[in-house]
């Protein structure tokens, strides 16, 4: 039971709004994998990824094979892809519940082989994603690697390449010569794996920018057909309303609008004089009678510190700015200027209120972060509820 007025809630119409829209760029040759991981961004995966599901989804991303059984339990007919890799320990579990995994080590390949004996799979009856490290240089097979890997999936091998992947380090940047280049090595492994007479399902790269961005899709649209392959694609901020921040993305993604909002209450108000101070390390110092509100939400609900003496919440739909240090549990705010506020006034962290807004991305701004961060670091302790 949750009772400390402090929440998050979730637009279910939104979230599936989304999905359409973006499928609907995608087009009817590819297929959208919607990603999940990190607890759908701060959304909740388990209230999310249902919801996805019944709109149409089916695929979804995880990290790890906590996250995929998670997602198992409450999708039990989605493909789950586990973007991470196997461990030791976690194959067994892979091919029982039915899960993806993307594979580059051949450890992945050493203990799904392992398992998939073990339990007697038949012949190419455990799907994996291959990752080709076409310049990131964090997860993926390199090139020179490649055909070594390449000689596991044998025909009376468990193992089925049913998908070939890559990661691109700067989608976000249009017409960037670095994303140009890692298609160039995507194509170049293709073309090695097609040689080897494997023929994947899939062929996927990329994320929101990669979907919204006309020519990377297409150009990634046309490899996959040459090659007998449906293209899938990896949204995941754009599905919770965040789109990248430059221009030349799809006329729909201006349609796209947050689906979190994160709220909680003023529980206490004083005024304190000129000199007197507020918070930790007495960062502010008022220089007029000044009202002030407290919060009951501080860094260890996710509210960055850097916000401090620096962001502000809407209420009553005026921003009231951050004073003195956010706290572990606590916030303090400046209402001298918001006439009426009481307790018991809703404060919107991120949100709307009376035609004033604050996204993540303001926050992430002023935090000198991203909005990614800002989104997954929501705590735990703070409940997601959905609205319509």
């Amino acid at each position: 039971m949750y009772t400390r007025p402090v929440w998050a809630e979730i637009s279910k119409t939104r979230l599936v709004e989304h999905y359409r829209i973006l499928c609907d760029i995608a087009g009817p040759s590819a297929d959208v994998l919607a990603i999940v991981k990190a607890n759908a961004y701060g959304h909740d995966a388990l209230q999310c990824a249902p919801i996805l599901a019944a709109a149409g989804a089916k695929w979804l991303g995880v990290t790890c094979l906590e996250e995929a059984l998670s997602v198992r339990k409450v999708c039990p007919q989605a493909r789950i892809l586990v973007m991470s890799g196997v461990w030791h320990g976690e194959a067994e579990a892979m091919i029982e519940h039915r899960l993806t995994p993307v594979v580059w080590e051949p450890l992945h390949l050493d203990l799904l082989h392992a398992a998939a004996e073990k339990i007697g799979s038949p012949a190419q009856s455990v799907a994996v994603h291959l990752e080709i490290d076409t310049g990131m240089s964090r997860q993926g097979v390199r090139s020179e690697q490649l055909s070594l890997l390449l000689d596991r999936f044998a025909t009376a091998s468990a193992l089925r390449l049913e998908g070939v992947m890559t990661h691109f380090h700067s989608p976000e940047i249009l017409d960037s010569d670095g994303t140009q280049r890692q298609i160039e090595r995507f194509v170049t492994c293709l073309d090695i794996i097609s040689a080897r007479g494997l023929q994947p399902a899939w062929i996927h790269a990329g994320n929101s920018a990669t979907l919204l961005v006309d020519r990377d899709r297409k150009a990634l649209a046309s490899i996959a057909g040459t090659r007998g392959a449906r293209l899938m694609l990896r949204p995941g901020l754009a599905l919770y309303g965040y789109v990248p921040r430059f221009s030349g993305t799809h006329d729909a993604a201006t349609e796209l609008q947050p689906v979190l909002a994160w709220k909680t209450r003023i529980i206490s108000l004083r005024t304190i004089q000129p000199g007197e101070v507020a918070g930790y390390s007495a960062t502010f110092q008022a220089v007029d009678p000044t009202r002030l509100a407290l919060l009951p939400v501080g860094y260890a609900d996710g509210l960055n510190r850097q916000l401090s003496n620096h962001g502000s919440v809407l209420i009553r739909g005026q921003h009231a700015p951050i004073v003195g240090r956010v706290s572990m549990d606590l916030t303090i705010v400046d209402v001298t200027d918001i006439p009426g506020a009481t307790i018991g006034d809703e404060a919107v962290l991120i949100g709307e209120q009376d035609g004033s807004r604050i996204t993540a991305y303001d926050l992430s701004d002023l935090a000198q972060t991203i909005p990614y961060e800002v989104l997954c670091a929501i705590g735990v302790r703070v409940p997601r509820v959905i609205t319509g």
